[in-house]
């Protein structure tokens, strides 16, 4: 496949699963890190491991995971700065942001307080991905993700409650 050839398929995939990307990348954006910023960092990441795909896992599986390591790792490069997240700035990522409900818009509140693996899981399981999905792309075994599964829904259920 020559390089025009494998920039049209990659710009396909990516316009495919735009909508993955800025949700992902909406989970971690802060004001010290811009949900632009970050989309962009995940692109160009997507864009060079692109070449080394293998095909083992689905393109939405292997995106996921690229989308989550970026992410986390920009996170853990600025660590040391403080970091806050108006709800207002994640509201712009979502394609219909004006169909969210007080609950809904409660619920990403509480889960942006999350640390960032508790988040990835629950960002999966609300894309509805099955446990094994969830699996291959955070790198946990499946009972490990049902483990955690119950223990952050308990976790939000009693932030909820305070």
């Amino acid at each position: 496949m020559d390089k025009s050839e494998l920039e049209k398929k990659f710009i396909g995939m990516v316009k495919q699963n735009e909508r993955v990307i800025y949700k992902v990348c909406s989970f971690y954006a802060s004001d010290d890190e811009p949900l632009s910023n970050l989309y962009q960092d995940v692109v160009c990441n997507l864009w060079l491991a692109y070449p080394k795909f293998r095909g083992e896992s689905s393109i939405s599986t292997w995106m996921y995971r690229i989308a989550l390591n970026t992410c986390i790792s920009n996170f853990r490069k600025k660590k040391h700065l403080p970091r806050s997240t108006d709800l207002s700035n994640l509201q712009d990522a979502f394609i219909q942001p004006e169909d969210m409900t007080g609950e809904i818009k409660e619920m990403y509140r509480l889960i942006h307080q999350l640390k960032n693996l508790e988040r990835a899981i629950i960002l999966l399981y609300l894309e509805e991905k099955s446990y094994q999905e969830i699996a291959d792309i955070t790198g946990l075994s499946l009972s490990n993700v049902a483990v955690k599964l119950k223990r952050i829904k308990e976790k939000l259920v009693k932030m909820s409650n305070q």
